[in-house]
């Protein structure tokens, strides 16, 4: 494309009202090179002030750059007084906890955050380099914290950074309040004429420690011997994790070195998230190699946690999201002393935890896909899980999903199925035979193109597949659900993530030999997965 004036008149605007001198820079040179005639430019400069970033209920997430549809510091630093003035007019003041990842650009972005809330008079409180999402999300809910920020784009690729913000109770936020925090980020004036300040204090490691304390309290059994294998996958989960397992009593960890180390090019990785295939490759490597009892991947900010497995052949895989989340709720639920329990999981999950929930005669709950839904479920909420590798296991705690604290009791699990000459399948096998077998899958697509994933919701609805009952969410959630007897899948675009996303279940039962039901469920499985895929290919 060719550069227009008012693309120019915007791009210098941008620049005379940007705080930072690198990204002045960067932007200037970008526009240079489009005004000499240059269309890459041209285009990228456009694609960087289609902005800004949207701010919803997971905060900011986009590629650090320059630019109103990027991250950088001019966007934190007007993002942070449009959530500083939002606080204010809702009548929340007090204490703000500032935390961080270590992706490319969080150190600045944290320091900037923490200048504009101290400069608009909350009491702002930064922690103590990069650490894990769980530990702001517990300072926050334990010390009656109004919000916090939280620099990290989670699990996506190396170039990207975010912002997620949690209010009091340590909760994400949910409509309107996105809305209503975008709308004060829009009044907010340019990022050069926002006030700083530097009267911000870190957290002392105390209260550091008290996360650690609570996660090491949690294991319900006595049982200790296991054989660890762990991935940080470059992120900040590392140090925090094999501390909280030693204090637990699980000595025996060993870290896959290539990613020990906080590293923002996650260079190991293409992407940096255990769903991903082949992310976590190296890790079942090393546990192979070590005869570990158990294999645990945190994503990079260590609020997801992914287990593996020695199958019965001797090799290693790692479990489905489910299958973890059904082995801790079961775990949970045996061991909970709390009077009325509920337990919750969304609606793209298995099923399986509402059979066990019944069993244990606790409460249970579905909810649109996401953690700020789910800790929202109802009173006496003692654990939560999506598919997606988060898990809540202490939500009196920490109100959203942690992975290290979901790793703390996923070894107290492993511990106590060993000492009784178990394991994890053995346990998933038995809660095939007390329940059904539930078998899961997912059909991912990513895009470049987000119109396509739009195009195939608006085909699916205006033309669904025979042979299911048809059920649309919309308007509450983009998502359409198809089901017929012992089968369900749920079609919906990512959140957080370029991609369209088809959940799959069947449900067999087991009258019988188990191994007959895993064949003629995975048989199920596979046909029905060939025809979501059939049906989601663009024409």
């Amino acid at each position: 494309m060719s550069l227009s004036p008012a693309l120019r008149d915007a791009a210098f605007r941008w620049i005379a009202d940007d705080p930072d001198p690198d990204t002045r820079a960067e932007l200037q040179g970008v526009l240079a090179r489009a005004m000499a005639g240059d269309a890459a430019s041209a285009d990228d400069l456009a694609d960087r002030m289609a902005g800004p970033l949207a701010f919803g209920t997971a905060g900011l997430r986009g590629p650090v750059r320059a630019g109103p549809n990027g991250m950088n510091r001019a966007v934190v630093v007007r993002t942070t007084a449009g959530l500083a003035a939002w606080l204010k007019a809702n009548g929340r003041t007090g204490t703000v906890f500032v935390g961080r990842d270590a992706r490319h650009g969080s150190e600045a972005f944290a320091s900037a955050a923490a200048g504009v809330l101290a400069a608009e008079g909350f009491t702002t409180r930064v922690l103590p380099g990069p650490l894990p999402t769980p530990v702001l999300a517990f300072l926050v809910r334990t010390r009656g914290a109004v919000a916090g920020v939280q620099i990290t784009a989670s699990h996506n690729p190396p170039a990207d950074n975010g912002y997620k913000l949690y209010l009091e109770g340590g909760g994400q936020i949910v409509p309107p309040a996105d809305r209503e925090i975008e709308a004060a980020i829009r009044a907010v004036p340019a990022a050069v004429s926002v006030p700083l300040s530097d009267d911000h204090e870190t957290v002392p490691d105390a209260e550091v420690d008290a996360y650690l304390e609570r996660v090491a309290s949690l294991p319900r059994g006595t049982a200790r011997d296991l054989r660890v294998a762990l991935t940080p996958m470059h992120g900040v989960g590392g140090a925090t994790a094999v501390e909280a397992l030693r204090r637990a009593g699980f000595t025996d960890v060993r870290v896959v070195r290539e990613q020990a180390v906080p590293d923002p090019g996650f260079p190991t990785v293409a992407f940096p998230n255990p769903e991903e295939p082949g992310a976590a490759d190296r890790l079942l490597e090393l546990a192979a190699a070590v005869d570990a009892d158990l294999a645990i991947a945190l994503d990079p900010d260590a609020d997801r946690c992914a287990l593996g497995v020695r199958g019965r052949d001797g090799s290693w895989r790692m479990l489905r999201g489910d299958e973890t989340g059904v082995l801790l709720g079961s775990l949970v639920l045996s061991t909970s002393d709390a009077p009325d329990p509920l337990v919750a999981t969304t609606i793209v999950s298995s099923s399986l935890l509402k059979s066990i929930a019944a069993a244990h005669g606790a409460r249970y709950a579905e909810t649109l896909t996401g953690f700020k839904w789910l800790v929202r479920a109802g009173e006496g909420l003692v654990f939560a899980y999506e598919e997606a590798l988060g898990t809540c296991v202490d939500p009196g705690y920490v109100n959203d999903k942690d992975g290290i604290s979901a790793a703390v009791l996923a070894c107290d699990l492993a511990a106590g199925l060993k000492a009784s000459g178990r394991d994890l399948l053995d346990a998933l096998d038995q809660l095939a035979v007390d329940h059904g077998l539930h078998l899961t899958d997912q059909v991912s697509l990513r895009f470049t193109d987000l119109s396509r994933i739009g195009a195939l919701m608006a085909r699916l609805r205006a033309e669904p597949p025979a042979g299911f009952a048809f059920e649309d969410l919309l308007p509450d959630a983009d998502v359409v659900r198809l089901t017929r007897e012992g089968t369900r899948v749920v079609v919906r675009p990512s959140g957080t993530e370029p991609k369209l996303k088809a959940y799959l279940e069947v449900v067999e039962p087991v009258p019988g030999d188990l191994s007959a039901a895993r064949s003629r469920a995975a048989d199920r499985l596979a046909e029905l997965r060939a025809q979501v895929s059939e049906l989601l290919t663009p024409r």
